[in-house]
């Protein structure tokens, strides 16, 4: 089957200016001569807005990335999941079926196992995931898949998987040596914030992660640098996870 021609594509979001997905997705269709192809952003304040744009899109929409805050939100409006989707709680990737169905799929779980797993060593056997919305999700899924126990860290802990900021001890620091921050703190242009955690505890045999690509290297990724922790920004899995999209909307 031949790639998608003449379609909408879009990015499902708040407050995205600047979107990755947009830059990235119109220099693909360039680059495949795909030119009558687009790619626009749904900037959307509430998601209750979201029927509307699939109702104005007709049928000239093939897919759509979804990013924060709607990524579990969106799911009530979707008419199948695929299986993972189901199981990670959270949709990163709409496909507009044959049937005119939208289907919801995730492919933030590839693009960051994909993006970390090159970098796990024999000690990475526990992770702190920062943050609880719907990457944190994937995030936690990837980990689960290649027997990774994971403990989410929130403002507002709930239920035993969930400890606050004030519970990173150095004891926790030395048992959880990868640590994936999936908040929002600082993104540009809050960029001297860091997550709330003890960075003083942090050694060379641990892994930082950041979700976040710009700056290139946040506040988070530049303690644990000087630490000599290993460390890795979202860039990566961004890229990966774009294609990942794009393998789902061509196929079949």
């Amino acid at each position: 089957m031949g790639e998608i021609k003449n379609k909408v594509f879009g990015l499902l979001g708040k407050n995205i200016e600047y979107s990755f997905s947009r830059g990235y997705f119109t220099e693909k269709f360039n680059k495949l001569g795909l030119k009558k192809n687009k790619y626009v952003n749904f900037d959307l304040q509430k998601i209750e807005d979201f029927p509307a744009v699939i109702e104005e899109g007709g049928k000239t929409l093939a897919g759509i990335n979804v990013t924060i805050p709607y990524k579990e939100d969106v799911m009530r409006y979707l008419d199948k999941l695929d299986t993972t989707a189901k199981e990670i709680g959270a949709v990163n990737t709409i496909k507009f079926t044959k049937r005119g169905n939208l289907k919801g799929y995730n492919s933030d779980v590839v693009g960051f196992e994909k993006s970390i797993f090159p970098l796990i060593k024999k000690q990475h056997k526990r992770a702190l995931i920062l943050g609880t919305g719907g990457a944190s999700k994937a995030v936690a899924y990837a980990f689960k898949k290649n027997g990774i126990k994971c403990k989410f860290v929130s403002r507002k802990p709930e239920g035993k998987k969930q400890i606050s900021y004030q519970d990173i001890t150095e004891k926790v620091m030395e048992k959880y040596q990868v640590i994936v921050n999936c908040s929002p703190v600082g993104t540009s242009p809050n960029i001297d914030k860091c997550p709330d955690i003890p960075y003083q505890f942090l050694t060379e045999n641990h892994l930082l992660y950041d979700l976040i690509y710009n700056p290139e290297v946040t506040t988070f990724l530049a303690k644990g640098k000087e630490k000599g922790a290993t460390i890795k920004n979202g860039y990566e899995m961004l890229q990966l996870q774009a294609e990942e999209s794009w393998r789902i909307w061509n196929k079949g």
